[in-house]
């Protein structure tokens, strides 16, 4: 045998075991989108007729790390965060980091139901564990729901998922999303979200991990834009365990921030490394 044959034949068996190990890695059924796509909207089976939107409500962010727990190498126990968002009572709640397993039973589904909440999720990637993405949780039926596109690095896949919430007057829209650690990424997602002509239009609530852990170009155009969050003190979310830093954020527009406190109790340090951030808003009219 001359020697091209012998090293045809070594990359031939190279690649081989290269698609055998990619076969075992990525499932093989059934298949997903690989980009970020809206992929789940969902009312509760047995829902209670909801009341009235009151003119003040509450509203929370929850970064709850693959429900992994504080450090994020604990087996997923969607449980842990679970308790958690029962303990806020919130009527509107933004989840990042959301993950949703192909095989078996749906943790945010289940958290959802359990709670009589309808939901909505949108999914930043996929890998062979499952969905990660977005998620909005409310009391309200959901009048529409879009998602927003801000992977602006191929390193960082990030959406916005947008929900409508009907009320006496008007429509609130809520957006939940989880900003890039560059900043200069970060920049340009917050541009792509206050410039976008859906959003924002009347009464809005952007909520999410900013990763804003000092004052840059992407906070300071959210400042400027967000007249009713001037002067907001955020609380500290992250770590969980002894927060040093405001990641998580609540921003208003057209809509009356009245208080906003991180969610810090001996459940929340363990059941993710962010703290839930709380706020009161009073809606117009």
């Amino acid at each position: 045998m001359t020697a091209r044959k012998k090293t045809a034949r070594k990359a031939g068996r190279i690649a081989a075991r290269r698609r055998q190990r990619a076969a075992k890695e990525s499932p093989s059924e059934p298949q997903h989108p690989s980009t970020p796509h809206l992929c789940l909207l969902r009312a509760p089976s047995v829902a209670a007729p909801a009341p009235p939107m009151k003119q003040e409500i509450t509203v929370a962010t929850y970064n709850v790390h693959r429900w992994t727990g504080l450090n994020g190498r604990a087996s997923s126990d969607p449980a842990r965060a679970g308790f958690v968002i029962s303990e806020l009572g919130a009527d509107v709640i933004a989840l990042q980091e959301v993950m949703r397993p192909h095989r078996g039973d749906d943790p945010l589904e289940i958290l959802a139901e359990s709670l009589g909440l309808h939901v909505t999720f949108a999914a930043t990637r996929v890998h062979k564990r499952g969905e990660l993405g977005n998620a909005i949780l409310s009391r309200w039926p959901l009048g529409g729901v879009a998602m927003l596109d801000l992977s602006y690095s191929r390193l960082e896949k990030r959406v916005a998922v947008s929900a409508q919430i009907p009320f006496d007057g008007g429509v609130l829209e809520v957006v939940a999303t989880h900003l890039a650690l560059a900043d200069r990424t970060r920049h340009k997602q917050v541009r792509a979200l206050l410039g976008h002509p859906q959003l924002g239009r009347g009464p809005t609530v952007l909520l999410g991990d900013m990763n804003a852990w000092r004052r840059c170009p992407a906070t300071r155009a959210l400042n400027e834009e967000h007249t009713e969050s001037h002067g907001v003190e955020f609380p500290l979310s992250f770590p969980a365990a002894r927060p040093v830093l405001a990641l998580d954020r609540i921003y208003t527009n057209g809509v009356r921030l009245v208080n906003i406190t991180a969610h810090d109790t001996l459940a929340a340090q363990r059941a993710s490394d962010h703290l839930p951030v709380v706020a009161k808003i009073r809606l117009p009219g």
